[in-house]
């Protein structure tokens, strides 16, 4: 019997970044996991992406054990990979395998990979046409490697990687058949129109990263005055709702292309000051955002009388 589609409101889940976990040097205060995953479940979330490295165990049965005790189960991971460069097909042939065969073991169905310049995030260039091909081919075989282990690759384009603007934006979409990670910030930011990314190639898209952005701090971010994380501590990501990104308008395109994948809030947020009360911070930040879906998305989704 063919199961019943899931509603909308079914398929929301958030990511640990939402709650400040980032391991990028100076970027805020990182609460502890079991806090994190406390405030999760009880906002009614119950699936999670891996988050930064320290936040969960590094093997799939301490990730289940973790996950396990809060009742939650984990979606995916993010996997940032030098894709490009003939000379690193071995190491990141070899990273992506040990990445999917431990999210495999651990439960997931997501591997979200988000090709960079080089492990330091280098601020990227165009590629050549030669590093542009061999970027495909990689995609293509970590697509492989995924399949072996139960997963689904989603390409997730993002602020200072080779995937970036408009143009890198395009070039993939035409050149192969990757599945997408539709983060609406992202590409909002690197000049791709969300709802209409959504609109043409929903049958791409696999897995969803909802963000909401204030679009007057892109410009510095795309000029690299400033950086993402001097973006965020500054506001760049609001709650859900609170930007100017059509985010209702996103879901809807989807929904009726028959999506049904999660949609993740993954809302970078940083902790700058003193650590906040069990209950305060970024909990409040993701609530809100909850509040929008619930009351604002999910009822546009509903057919007219």
């Amino acid at each position: 019997m063919r199961e019943s589609p899931m509603a909308f409101v079914d398929r929301i889940a958030s990511a640990p970044i939402s709650w400040g976990i980032c391991e990028v040097p100076g970027w805020g205060q990182m609460l502890p996991t079991d806090r994190v995953l406390s405030e999760m479940t009880g906002l009614g979330l119950r699936a999670t992406e891996y988050g930064a490295p320290g936040f969960l165990p590094t093997e799939a049965s301490g990730i289940r054990s973790v996950l396990d005790g809060h009742g939650m189960s984990l979606l995916g991971g993010f996997t940032p990979l030098v894709l490009h460069d003939p000379a690193r097909r071995e190491q990141a042939t070899a990273y992506a395998r040990s990445v999917a065969e431990l999210l495999g073991a651990a439960g997931a169905t997501t591997f979200v990979s988000c090709p960079v310049m080089d492990d330091d995030w280098s601020v990227p260039r165009t590629l050549t046409r030669e590093e542009h091909q061999h970027l495909v081919r990689m995609l293509g075989v970590v697509d492989t490697i995924c399949d072996e282990h139960g997963l689904t690759q989603v390409l997730h384009p993002h602020v200072q990687t080779v995937v970036e603007t408009s143009p890198d934006v395009e070039r993939v979409l035409e050149s192969c058949d990757v599945n997408w990670c539709l983060d609406t910030g992202h590409l909002a930011i690197g000049g791709t129109d969300p709802v209409d990314f959504a609109r043409r190639a929903a049958d791409r898209v696999g897995h969803v990263h909802l963000k909401d952005v204030r679009m007057d701090l892109v410009p510095a971010l795309m000029d690299r005055s400033t950086s993402i994380m001097e973006g965020v501590q500054a506001g760049l990501f609001p709650p859900l709702g609170q930007g100017d990104l059509p985010l209702g308008d996103v879901v809807r395109e989807l929904e009726q292309a028959g999506y049904q994948g999660w949609y993740v809030i993954e809302q970078d947020t940083a902790i700058t000051g003193a650590m906040p009360e069990p209950g305060e911070g970024p909990v409040r930040g993701v609530e809100e955002s909850l509040r929008y879906l619930h009351e604002v998305v999910a009822p546009s989704l509903e057919p007219s009388a």
